[in-house]
């Protein structure tokens, strides 16, 4: 067949470890027999991001920022064993981190469904995609411990000079304080995404807040959501047959256990952060997650929401045959591609990207799959392949479709 042709190059980040692997096997089997791939590569692997001091993660997101979507492998954070392991000339923030930063990105992440992988939640039918705001709260706290009686105070100093004081606790013996803070413009960033990706996707969006508590922290993003929507999103929901929903966080949750998917759940840093490894986890696996920054300006990063796969790594540099998950990363090159025919009007890769998802899905329900799904799946009968084997079983179904 002829290759489908890019009028937009995609910005391609490369990544860390088995997910480099991966990422390479993916593209020589599943993508470039099939078209005439446009992108403008980055290498955000540890040893060329300490060789450029980082700054190619910044020039990556920067080119983002250019083209409008991008495709990102796994990379690897660095800690203290990490600087010793890749002899690091400082420990580097995380990639992911830099890039949310410079896009003003929300990240959604949601689960890949496919027959045989039941959720624990037997009523969830559709994936439950959860919105995270990743700015604030209690990853940017100030605390400490107080190991003695007296009086701890909520202080603010205006500019001009004029102070604002409350006592938070008078502390009778030892005890601990936490100060955290939030945005404005973060929240309102935030809101403007959710919104934006739930026209995008055409699914419901909730946000939960406990406001009844949290009167006035909780309550700014219940009133910035609230304003944001009457005055530009309201007409494009109701046109789009979609609603927006606050409820009280603990009523949200118990919604959610009830429901049958198929939704945007915004949430707060720490909501976030613990929700999403719930729902990960309940659909099925981590492998089986996808993962997408979106920008108010409408810019878009795509990749896997699992880590580098370091085990199989190490494995694979012996030598070892590994069997490893690489659904997400596929997913992740899918939802760039679909985005990008999206935006340049291009329907033969919107296609390409349509057909591609469908090729993986049907592999695993035939019964071909990695050993992670293996252990997890209600099939009978099926059979366990290595890495590799699992992406060219992917390519044979592919041929087949197209």
């Amino acid at each position: 067949m002829k290759k489908i042709q890019m009028q937009t190059p995609l910005v391609e980040m490369d990544g860390d470890e088995m997910t480099r692997i991966l990422w390479k096997i993916i593209k020589d089997e599943l993508l470039l027999p099939y078209i005439d791939l446009n992108t403008e590569y980055y290498d955000l692997g540890l040893e060329y991001r300490n060789e450029t001091d980082d700054q190619v993660t910044v020039d990556a997101a920067e080119a983002t920022k250019k083209y409008g979507v991008a495709v990102k492998c796994a990379t690897i954070t660095p800690n203290k064993a990490r600087m010793e392991e890749y002899t690091l000339k400082k420990m580097y923030k995380s990639p992911n981190g830099t890039i949310r930063a410079i896009l003003d990105g929300t990240v959604f992440r949601a689960p890949i469904v496919v027959k045989g992988i039941e959720p624990c939640v037997k009523n969830w039918k559709k994936p439950i995609t959860i919105a995270r705001h990743a700015y604030g709260d209690v990853y940017k706290n100030t605390e400490m411990y107080i190991d003695g009686p007296g009086d701890a105070y909520l202080v603010f100093e205006g500019a001009d000079g004029q102070q604002r004081k409350e006592l938070i606790h008078h502390y009778e013996g030892p005890g601990v304080l936490q100060g955290m803070h939030n945005l404005d413009d973060s929240i309102t960033s935030f809101a403007r995404c959710c919104f934006n990706y739930a026209l995008d996707t055409k699914q419901n969006l909730w946000l939960g807040g406990k406001d009844t508590i949290s009167k006035i922290y909780d309550g700014r993003f219940k009133e910035i959501f609230a304003t944001i929507y009457e005055d530009e999103f309201k007409e494009k929901f109701e046109a789009a047959g979609i609603e927006y929903f606050y409820s009280l966080i603990d009523d949200i949750v118990a919604r959610v256990m009830k429901a049958e998917g198929g939704f945007i759940w915004a949430c707060k840093n720490y909501d976030g952060d613990v929700m999403s490894d719930m729902v990960s986890s309940a659909f099925g696996s981590l492998a089986m997650m996808t993962s997408v920054l979106v920008s108010p300006q409408g810019y878009y990063e795509y990749e896997a929401a699992h880590g580098t796969v370091q085990r199989h790594y190490y494995r694979y540099l012996k030598g070892e045959e590994t069997s490893t998950n690489s659904v997400a990363t596929i997913f992740a090159w899918t939802g760039a591609l679909r985005k990008r025919g999206e935006l340049d009007g291009n329907k033969e890769l919107m296609e390409f990207a349509d057909k591609l998802e469908k090729a993986t899905l049907e592999t695993i329900e035939s019964g071909k799959m990695t050993k992670d799904l293996a252990l997890i799946t209600s099939l009978e009968d099926v059979t366990v392949l290595n890495s590799k084997d699992f992406i060219l079983a992917i390519r044979e179904r592919l041929d087949e479709i197209l």
